[in-house]
């Protein structure tokens, strides 16, 4: 005998898939949520008998398909709800997380660290209110919500100063494992300060970037190293890369070295294949390559990330891809996770940088950091390996600095203080005939303060002091008589004479 079962059909819906997969349509809790659901049940019935479901009729079947057509373009419109609402959401997090933490407190002013907070929860809360949100609503909360941030965490990052880029100088090592987890070689990466020579022979400060790795690959010897010198605003000085893959039939080698000369950023790249050698040498404007990351630079941008915990909007730069050409650099953020580094857990902030070459396909890499900058895990997006730290580091941070003590202006009221007062009408007398002789003997004295007034306004030196000194030294009584011709650089009024500046300056008088 045939009976009639009742059964409820639901139109495919991508976004709200999770609110059905794996429940009962009798659950109570499923049947609470119906309520809820941004789609229509409608009631099919089925035919079922001893051999089990029956064919649907053309009817049913024709009913379903205007069904699903009937509610297609709201499906698409909650699917593209989807990327949009994922965008937003964490943003907002990570942004009210970077400003509230204590080690930005000193960075940003009071009203940019209220401001950022205020309007993430602002969002956070409208969104938890409204699951429907269309995507240009969540696309305009978001940019709007870009426009506070962006430029606080842009004046942020400007503020990248000596103090700062100095807690990220240090060494760290970590192993290559494959995907079983075997160790395959070794990445070591060692940020310092130095010393850069330039071409002219002048030597600057500078950060020093120095990595490289060495494995085996599918039974290959492989590695790769950087040399880098930075300006402290990250600009390439000078950088050297070696990368090599030592098959045994046709060995693989590639060197590249940026130089800056004058106003060009110049690179020479090497590539040998085997007994064949090419080698290309190209020239960029160094205007044009404003916001350009180097190999070295990328490493210390990194961990100038991890210490702040925070990516900036849009993060764009300039760098090369592997054939040596110009191309987009972006970075993202992941958000934080919890793993495991040695023998217990460690929150870190995970950073994706993605070199998009125009010729080949984008190559993306995983950096999971940690709160100092020391890298936990590097993961190369589709390679079977990564690179992780066996044992936790000890964690750098920011020291106090109490600021320096205020010491507040008291006015001097001499008339009231007995003793000074006393002192000055014991002497007041006697300061007066001596100011009064000291005018008898110099009767161009008051002339010459008038002089020296009238030059100091004029010219309006940046050293009072030191002009004062020269333009009274000449009255002193131990003065001696300047060479017909002035040296450029002057001797300090301050500074005593040495023996041979003394001889120095008589040869030169009597010549």
């Amino acid at each position: 005998m045939l009976q009639k079962v009742k059964m409820k059909w639901i139109p495919p819906t991508v976004f709200d898939a999770k609110y059905v997969l794996g429940r009962r349509f009798d659950d109570a809790v499923a049947r609470a949520d119906m309520k809820n659901w941004p789609f229509v049940v409608i009631e099919v019935t089925f035919d079922i008998d001893a051999n089990g479901l029956g064919p649907l009729s053309m009817e049913v079947i024709e009913h379903m398909v205007q069904e699903a057509e009937k509610y297609k373009a709201e499906d698409e419109k909650q699917r593209a709800k989807v990327p949009s609402k994922n965008s937003l959401g964490p943003y907002a997090l990570i942004m009210k997380t970077t400003v509230e933490k204590e080690k930005l407190g000193g960075k940003i002013n009071n009203e940019d660290k209220h401001r950022i907070p205020d309007k993430c929860n602002e969002i956070i809360s409208q969104l938890n209110k409204s699951q429907t949100a269309e995507r240009e609503e969540s696309e305009h909360q978001q940019k709007g919500l870009e426009k506070v941030c962006n430029p606080i965490t842009t004046k942020l990052y400007h503020r990248a100063g000596l103090e700062e880029l100095q807690m990220l100088f240090f060494s760290e090592t970590l192993v290559m494992v494959s995907d079983t987890g075997d160790p395959r070689g070794e990445l070591t990466i060692e940020v310092q300060s130095g010393k850069y020579k330039d071409q002219q022979g002048l030597i600057s400060h500078c950060l020093v970037v120095h990595a490289g790795s060495h494995g085996i690959l599918d039974k290959t010897i492989c590695g790769n190293s950087v040399l880098g010198y930075l300006s402290w605003k990250l600009e390439p000085l000078e950088q050297h890369s070696h990368e090599f893959i030592k098959f045994p039939i046709l060995p693989m080698e590639r060197k590249t070295s940026l130089l800056k000369k004058d106003d060009q950023l110049a690179m020479t790249r090497s590539v040998r294949e085997g007994e064949e050698v090419k080698t290309s040498e190209t020239s960029f404007p160094w205007d044009s390559n404003e916001g350009f990351i180097s190999e070295a630079a990328n490493l210390v941008l990194l961990r100038v990330m991890a210490w702040r915990q925070t990516v900036p909007s849009n993060a764009r730069f300039l760098a090369l891809d592997t054939e040596g050409k110009l191309c987009c650099s972006t970075y993202r953020a992941l958000g934080f996770q919890a793993i495991q580094v040695g023998h217990q857990q460690a929150q870190v902030f995970i950073v994706e940088q993605t070199v998009h070459s125009e010729e080949g396909i984008p190559m993306s890499c995983q950096f999971y950091l940690l709160s100092d900058g020391h890298l936990a895990k590097r993961v190369q997006v589709g390679s079977p390996g990564c690179c992780v730290v066996t044992k936790m580091p000890i964690l750098r941070e920011e020291d106090e600095i109490e600021p320096p003590p205020v010491f507040h202006k008291k006015p001097l009221v001499w008339e009231e203080d007995m003793e000074l007062y006393s002192k000055f009408l014991d002497r007041k007398e006697q300061l007066r005939l001596r100011h009064a002789s000291y005018l008898g003997q110099h009767p161009d004295a008051q002339a010459l303060v008038s002089d020296f007034l009238l030059f100091l306004l004029v010219r309006q030196p940046q050293d009072a002091v030191t002009f004062a000194a020269e333009f009274f030294g000449c009255f002193s009584a131990n003065f001696s008589p300047s060479p017909s011709l002035h040296s450029s650089h002057p001797l300090s009024p301050f500074r005593p004479l040495d023996p041979e500046d003394l001889e120095d300056r008589a040869d030169s008088g009597a010549g």
